[in-house]
């Protein structure tokens, strides 16, 4: 599981009071940034471009910093993938808008260009021509004729055509693929009572239903140690029959996954130690049998990998792409420790059996010994497929929660990517506008970041690995399918809610009064009932699981805490604020929620997390959202927020690394249009 930035939108100053390397007891530590480095790099659309640099690379051995290397370019060689995964011409696409973009020869200084040129970044951000958080397709502001010309004044032989078809025969083919909002229109469609499957434009499934998907499926066992099924496969119909075809060496994506695999075999060869050597080699052979139960070797000895600095995650990983929460994305991250914010999330990991014992869970619903979580703070070399360019700030793996239950798991939070995030954020604040007073904002600028993160330590390593399935229950993706990823967000915050307002946590040093807390309960209602808001269009409901989720856990507390004013809206000038009344009360309510979502996970009671869901998590107010969109658009600030990568670069001696280099890129444009030459390995069709 992986926590979304909230960061974008006026989640507001959560981030915002840290930016200084020096950090006293009251705010999050940051790493230590070099002198003029700037954050923030284009924008465009609804998008800013950030950066973010890599404290203590440098100061890595050349054994680790080789390790690192072969890890990055592994992780660069999976991007095709995702471009695939989101639909089956995502690649058809990209290589057309690539080919334009480099190789037009016409005006560039039109604004027919430039609104060209604002959707090849869109596209780049989201792997594809649907939005990366709203899900719906979204088309180019330059008309189809100019679209046209663009192609006709491009290099036409470097177009990816099919096999002997003219140039105006490519383009009524991809046309209606770039203009026409009726073919693929959502990559995820999470509405209740369709079939999610069908109304998804993803190329998980081809040709079937929902219910020949469930069917196919409900054949496998999932409880005991069962793998994933399916995690790692398209399902189609291929003569009447459904088939998978597994992504591996020599199967679906194979010639991505043999560059992948290229790279493990030269990591393993200068691995940190004999366990991590392990893991790198269990992935490898992993990605060569596509046996998902190899995969589940994999994800234990990596859970045992505790003692290496550089620690990476490359594979087919989280679910939400997929509706009903079976198919895994691309993604990749490698890393390096960060020594000291380690210090904090590791302190909260080593208390675990504590939260779990008083937690407000059933007694049935508890784990009886919660074992082997490993929690560190973690500064980033590179992300790519679904973890890039909009990408976590917590990470809690391995998913199954089989393996986190007899195995453990890892919990990070990306500090360089949170240390980015504050120093953009304090730029450009919008606290003033949607705090309630000076008391709120003045608490939030002095706590806010500290409280953040200890909410995402919280989430991650204590809050996806609590609470336990009932024996006999099915996993999730077949007892609560496409409301189950919003459900166990909305479980995994609700533990940090509910904790963050204990004195357990003063106690063990974390943190220093309750003032911390407030601030992030302030923080949190008002973005789960407001300012999350200003991500959608008017008129539309919620269906992104982590927006989802950020409502439902705020929208029950206010209503279940209505009779005793708990949590209000405040007006003031015609403007709407959030107000809580009672913070100890709405502790208390947020401990509820967190038994009962609880509960429907562990007894896989779909019908209840459907009402929950569908009740709180998806309806806005639409006059309330139209005051928000008003009063944001005033300020001049993107509501989203992505990353260009650093670079590494190794210095050569024969065949040998005898350094790797670290870079820092100013130009989204240019890395997207460097990473298309370079890592280019799949075709148009997979």
């Amino acid at each position: 599981m992986k926590l979304k930035s909230i960061l974008a939108i006026t989640s507001i100053a959560i981030f915002a009071a840290c930016n200084s390397a020096n950090q006293s007891a009251n705010t999050t530590s940051a790493p230590k940034e070099e002198k003029e480095f700037e954050v923030m790099a284009e924008s465009f659309a609804d998008l800013q471009i950030l950066r973010y640099q890599t404290p203590g690379f440098n100061e890595l051995s050349v054994q680790q910093k080789e390790l690192s290397y072969y890890l990055y370019e592994a992780a660069l060689c999976g991007r095709d993938m995702i471009y695939d995964q989101k639909s089956k011409y995502g690649i058809l696409l990209r290589k057309t808008i690539e080919n334009i973009y480099g190789t037009y020869k016409g005006d560039k200084s039109t604004a027919d260009w430039k609104s060209f040129e604002d959707y090849c970044g869109r596209f780049w951000f989201s792997s594809g021509n649907h939005h990366h958080y709203g899900n719906e397709k979204f088309i180019p502001a330059c008309n189809a004729d100019y679209f046209k010309s663009l192609i006709l004044n491009s290099d036409t032989t470097s177009l990816p055509k099919e096999s002997g078809e003219s140039v105006a025969a490519f383009w009524t083919r991809v046309n209606p693929l770039f203009y026409d909002l009726n073919v693929e229109p959502k990559c995820v469609d999470l509405r209740s009572g369709i079939d999610n499957i069908k109304a998804s434009s993803n190329n998980f499934y081809e040709g079937v239903t929902q219910k020949e998907v469930e069917d196919f499926y409900n054949k496998f066992p999932t409880t005991g140690n069962a793998p994933s099924w399916g995690l790692n496969s398209k399902l189609m119909k291929v003569d009447n029959a459904l088939v998978e075809k597994v992504w591996k060496s020599g199967g679906m994506y194979g010639a991505a996954i043999d560059k992948i695999i290229y790279w493990l075999d030269k990591a393993a060869t200068v691995a940190e130690n004999d366990q991590q050597k392990e893991v790198i080699t269990k992935l490898a052979k992993y990605y060569r049998s596509g046996d998902l139960k190899d995969f589940d070797d994999y994800a234990i000895s990596w859970v045992k990998d505790t003692a290496s600095r550089v620690d990476f995650v490359n594979g087919f990983t989280e679910v939400y792409l997929d509706a009903i929460g079976k198919k895994g994305s691309f993604e990749s991250t490698v890393s390096i420790k960060d020594m000291e914010a380690t210090k904090r999330i590791k302190t909260i990991a080593e208390n675990a059996q504590w939260f779990e014992d008083n937690s407000p869970l059933m007694p049935e619903h508890k784990k009886k010994e919660v074992k082997g979580i490993t929690a560190k703070a973690i500064t980033v070399v590179v992300e790519s497929g679904d973890a890039a360019p909009s990408t976590p700030i917590g990470i809690n793996l391995p998913n199954a929660d089989w393996i986190r239950k007899d195995h453990g798991s890892k919990s990070v939070s990306l500090s360089n990517i949170i240390s980015s995030y504050n120093i953009a954020t304090a730029k450009k604040g919008t606290l003033d506008e949607f705090g309630l007073n000076d008391t709120v904002k003045e608490r939030i600028k002095k706590y806010g970041a500290l409280a953040s993160d200890l909410h995402t330590d919280m989430h991650e390593c204590i809050g996806h690995a609590s609470g336990q399935i009932n024996p006999g229950i099915e996993t999730t993706d077949k007892t609560l399918k496409n409301y189950a990823s919003c459900l166990e967000e909305a479980r995994a915050d609700l533990v940090g809610l509910y904790y963050i307002m204990d004195q357990k946590l003063i106690d063990i040093g974390v943190m220093p009064n309750m003032d911390v807390a407030k601030a992030e309960y302030d923080s949190y209602m008002m973005n789960g009932m407001m300012t999350q808001l200003t991500r959608l269009k008017l008129g539309d409901q919620i269906e992104e699981a982590h927006m989802r989720n950020r409502q439902l856990n705020a929208g029950w507390a206010f209503a279940m805490g209505k009779k005793d004013s708990v949590v209000t809206f405040v007006k003031r000038d015609g403007k709407t604020y959030i107000q809580v009344n009672d913070y100890a009360k709405l502790r208390t309510l947020f401990g509820q929620l967190l038994g009962e979502i609880q509960r429907i996970k562990s007894e896989g009671d779909f019908k209840a997390g459907q009402a929950l869901v569908e009740t709180y998590g998806v309806k806005v107010d639409k006059v309330l959202h139209k005051e928000i969109l008003d009063r944001y658009a005033t300020l001049g600030l993107k509501p989203y927020r992505g990353f260009i990568q650093p670079k590494l670069v190794a210095t050569m001696h024969g065949d040998k690394v005898t350094d790797v280099k670290i870079e820092y890129p100013t130009s989204f444009f240019t890395q997207m249009m460097e990473y298309g030459k370079m890592y280019g390995y799949l075709g148009i069709k997979n």
